[in-house]
């Protein structure tokens, strides 16, 4: 379920992620899915997809913050 392309990527995440973030995102979802295939390497009875959400989610958050309704880069 991996994803090629950030077009791929959920509505959700498209519809609101600028498209550096939607790289990441992307990049950090693929990832996770390949570090995580062994439910022994997750935690708690979370699912494949749902960790490599989580991850990806994460690896965003790193790089992006809300403000209002919109992700916006943190200053460095």
């Amino acid at each position: 379920m991996p994803y090629e392309s950030n077009s791929e990527l959920p509505a959700s995440v498209r519809n609101n992620l600028p498209a550096h973030a939607q790289e990441i995102y992307r990049k950090a979802f693929n990832s996770a899915w390949e570090e995580y295939s062994d439910p022994e390497d997750r935690r708690g009875n979370s699912g494949r997809e749902e960790t490599a959400h989580k991850v990806a989610w994460a690896a965003v958050k790193k790089e992006y913050h809300k403000e209002g309704d919109k992700w916006v880069r943190d200053k460095t």
